[in-house]
């Protein structure tokens, strides 16, 4: 009997007493590595160039907007008294989020030994590098005066005119999300190790072969090396862990430890993490899966680990759903009259569009995952992960913009309405994010390969174990 799935490319059928593969089909190591290395060695698809073309220029667009920014000043941003805080730290708080997935897929599944995460990881890993860096670009453009971003560092000098707030959770900020990205970037980067050295022995090119020969270290698989690797990835990945759970809470307190009505809860920090986490999982299917299809990558990209991820942003849904509920009856169960107006305000305010469209999208939307087809239906699983990070990011805007437009003022209530310079920046984000996911894909080994393999062979001792040919 063989390894390959009778129905096809499903391999969600669940058989008693044995566990479904993560690979498909009569899939060989050299064939993993064959699949994996032509991404990278082979000329470009049309839809590679074409969809690189389309976001180096909104990337370029994104970069003029910011050197419009830093001539006019922060005058050309929405935000006007009261709502200071309008979308750049909107489009901050969302980018953190998004790059939750790589980490909790990463280290935390990796500590808990779930072998589906292993066709999935490295594109994970990769997207948490690239929100990072979409992220920091905001908070560094906000404080309107960004040739002296650096007083934010707390370096020690007799020259600064002004120290940094250390009880400020903005100055939280950029130890937690520094941290997160400077481990993150180590732990992808970790991984790497052993596949760019595949990538280095197989290239033709000299510059090629002694670009990824720097970048592998000297890599040359002995049993010495592999020891080492494990161990520093194992430790990496301990480090890492904690940081899914605390980057999100830091990045709450910006709105927990305040005073403004709708922001003063204790629900913020898992309520974050869960979203971030939610919103992760959601951008990683929106890229995989597309990326699954163009590269040739179905047999290591399995249904089953769209089903698994699926089922996790089911989870992560239904926690953000309940969250919503909690935080409405905590308004009305403290009977603090500005914590019930704020609560209102949202949902029959003039920002009530805002809510409900983050409700549908976060709330609504994800519950269709409870039906295995729309689990295990590619196109069906991108346009609700779609409308989940739609959702996400509406989700940043209601908290940001309703409670601030209307606080304990009357008064000084006001409309926030976006320029088109807040409309540029936000696409223009995207444009960053596409172009560095784009480069990795050619660049880089988009799969796990020693992982994979790894996976592979345990499946074959169980196959021969259990009298099966391969």
């Amino acid at each position: 009997m063989s390894l390959a799935i009778p129905n096809g490319l499903d391999n969600t059928v669940e058989r008693p007493g044995e566990r479904a593969p993560l690979v498909l089909g009569d899939t060989t190591y050299h064939d993993i590595t064959e699949t994996v290395c032509q991404v990278a060695e082979r000329k470009p698809s049309k839809a590679w160039v074409i969809g690189f073309l389309i976001s180096f220029l909104v990337l370029q667009w994104f970069v003029v907007c910011i050197l419009y920014l830093l001539y006019e000043g922060v005058g050309v941003w929405g935000n006007r008294s009261p709502v200071f805080w309008g979308w750049p730290i909107v489009n901050f708080v969302f980018w953190v989020g998004i790059g939750h997935a790589g980490t909790l897929i990463s280290a935390i599944l990796f500590l808990f030994r779930q072998e589906w995460r292993t066709s999935i990881n490295r594109a994970a890993e990769a997207m948490t590098i690239f929100a990072v860096v979409c992220a920091g670009t905001f908070p560094g453009i906000h404080v309107g005066r960004a040739w002296l971003a650096f007083w934010l560092a707390p370096y020690p000098s007799l020259n600064l005119w002004m120290w940094p707030q250390f009880r400020s959770p903005l100055l939280w900020d950029v130890f937690a999300v520094s941290t997160y990205g400077t481990v993150s970037l180590l732990f992808w980067y970790m991984g790497m190790v052993p596949d760019l050295a595949t990538f280095r022995d197989r290239s033709k090119n000299k510059w090629r072969r002694m670009a990824y020969g720097l970048l592998s270290l000297g890599w040359s698989g002995s049993s010495r090396h592999w020891m080492r690797y494990e161990k520093a990835y194992a430790l990496l990945a301990a480090f890492a862990a904690p940081l899914v759970l605390s980057v999100h809470t830091i990045v709450s307190f910006d709105f927990a430890v305040s005073q403004v009505p709708g922001w003063h809860t204790t629900i913020f920090p898992p309520y974050f993490v869960a979203g971030a986490i939610f919103s992760g999982f959601a951008m990683v299917l929106t890229l995989m899966i597309p990326a699954r299809s163009m590269l040739g990558l179905e047999k290591l990209i399995t249904i089953r680990h769209m089903d698994n991820m699926c089922k996790i942003i089911l989870a992560t849904g239904s926690l953000v759903g309940l969250a919503y509920g909690t935080e409405f009856f905590i308004a009305w169960y403290g009977q603090v009259r500005e914590e019930k107006f704020a609560f209102t305000n949202r949902a029959f305010g003039p920002y009530w569009w805002a809510y409900w469209t983050m409700v549908t999208c976060n709330v609504i939307s994800p519950q269709l995952f409870w039906i295995k087809k729309f689990r295990t239906t590619p196109w069906i699983i991108v346009l609700i992960c779609i409308f989940v990070n739609i959702g996400m990011w509406f989700e940043r805007f209601v908290i940001t913009v309703t409670s601030l437009s209307r606080d304990y003022l009357p008064s000084a209530w006001a409309y926030f309405e976006p320029t088109w310079v807040d409309w540029s920046m936000l696409i223009g984000s995207f444009g960053m994010f596409f172009t560095l996911f784009l480069l990795f894909c050619r660049l880089m080994p988009i799969i796990n390969m020693a992982e994979t393999k790894a996976t592979l062979a345990k499946q074959i001792h169980i196959a021969h174990s259990n009298g099966e040919e391969h």
